[in-house]
């Protein structure tokens, strides 16, 4: 089975039409969360729900009616441009799915707000992944590719199509192949993507416009996140 991974697309539609017009023969198309949080909540929604043989987990930033979710001018923009069917869906979004012996889940098998890193501490890795009856774990949330060993299963992190934390701009995300790995970066109109974000109306448009641009690194990820 050939399996796309696109996690946290977060709202960047032009990111995501690249990534879906290259993506070539392909058994399943599955969104790992944080699909519409962002500049273009509506129309990256519509498109993702456009594809065929989709499967879309849900992640922290799809989870609007939970209590504790921030009240903010975020939250505003977004819910505005969904509305409240729309809203409905992305909350009622499974936590996981599996195939091919391959966990898809949106932070770790646990729950979708912690974030696990490749430096993570091994013990903290094999506690999360304690209970997990599949080999592998792909999951997104932290925005960055990676593979580690944690011991007798392996934890792929899928990249965002969106908004990256890579050393170059760029849509990332991982193509499985009977449950391995292939890491991917496909390469869109960045100036245009940044010129409609700044235009969006979003309260961040600007800060989201600059990360597209010019994204966080593994590095200076790291150097706050440490472990």
């Amino acid at each position: 089975m050939r399996v796309a991974a696109l996690h946290d697309v977060h709202g960047n539609v032009f990111a995501l039409e690249a990534v879906l017009g290259e993506l070539g023969d392909v058994d399943v198309v599955l969104f790992g969360g944080d699909l519409a949080w962002g500049a273009f909540p509506k129309e990256t929604l519509d498109l993702a729900r456009s594809v065929p043989d989709a499967e879309l987990i849900r992640g922290n930033a799809d989870e609007m009616d939970d209590p504790d979710f921030p009240r903010d001018a975020r939250r505003e923009f977004v819910a505005e441009q969904l509305g409240e069917a729309d809203i409905a869906w992305l909350v009622s979004r499974p936590f996981s799915w599996s195939a091919d012996d391959t966990l898809y889940v949106h932070a770790n098998p646990k729950e979708t707000q912690t974030p696990y890193f490749a430096w993570s501490r091994p013990a903290k890795l094999a506690a999360a992944l304690d209970g997990v009856a599949e080999s592998r774990v792909v999951s997104g949330h932290v925005h960055i590719q990676s593979n580690t060993t944690v011991g007798d299963k392996e934890w792929t992190c899928a990249g965002s199509v969106g908004y990256p934390y890579e050393s170059e701009p760029g849509a990332y995300w991982t193509l499985l192949v009977d449950g391995v790995p292939e890491f991917r970066r496909t390469a869109y109109d960045i100036d245009r993507a940044t010129a409609a974000v700044r235009a969006s109306g979003h309260p961040l448009a600007a800060e989201y416009a600059d990360e597209i641009a010019r994204p966080t690194t593994p590095e200076e990820v790291q150097a706050t996140w440490g472990e």
